[in-house]
């Protein structure tokens, strides 16, 4: 009798680990949709951040620089960061612009507004999708794409090499399929 005990519990434990992965990728899904396309509260509309976006990586950048100040930041020092992370001059954009970037931001829930003040701090969701957008943006899918194309990858690569074998296991069975038509 333990032994089906334990053998029903591991079962049981399986099945709520499959329905806890399952559930969470549509709620990751969900939250990953909703920064990436415009949002609406009230009658305020925001552009969305789209993720592969230079210059929503560059505000994601330039937010993470301040993440640890106790009295937040003004929209002049995130357009001289901003800009800098852009490859161009702070005179370059003006308030107006960074006002833009400021309200997207704040209207998709990445900053908050200091009350009573010119001054903003990133929100625990903004830090987190900060961190998590630059991250995966330059350590896995630049070097990543680089690795399995063809015309920027050594034909030795591991990856390159794993992608041509599933290109050719696609083809084939494309191939065979088409016979079987």
């Amino acid at each position: 009798m333990p032994a089906l005990r334990r053998i029903g519990f591991q079962a049981n434990r399986r099945l709520l680990q499959v329905q806890r992965i399952s559930h969470d990728c549509i709620l990751a899904e969900e939250a990953f949709q909703k920064i990436n396309r415009p949002v609406q509260l009230t009658s305020q509309r925001a552009s969305a951040l789209r993720f592969a976006d230079p210059k929503v990586q560059a505000l994601w950048r330039a937010l993470l620089l301040f993440q640890l100040l106790p009295t937040g930041f003004s929209n002049r020092h995130l357009r001289q960061h901003f800009a800098s992370l852009l490859g161009q001059p702070p005179d370059s954009l003006t308030q107006g612009q960074m006002t833009y970037h400021l309200r997207r931001l704040r209207l998709h829930g990445i900053v908050e507004r200091i009350p009573q003040t010119h001054r903003y701090r990133i929100t625990d969701l903004g830090l987190r999708t900060a961190w998590f957008c630059t991250r995966t943006y330059s350590r896995i899918l630049r070097p990543g794409l680089g690795s399995v194309l063809p015309e920027l990858s050594p034909p030795n690569s591991s990856l390159r090499r794993s992608f041509d074998k599933l290109d050719q296991e696609v083809t084939s069975w494309i191939q065979h399929a088409k016979l079987a038509a």
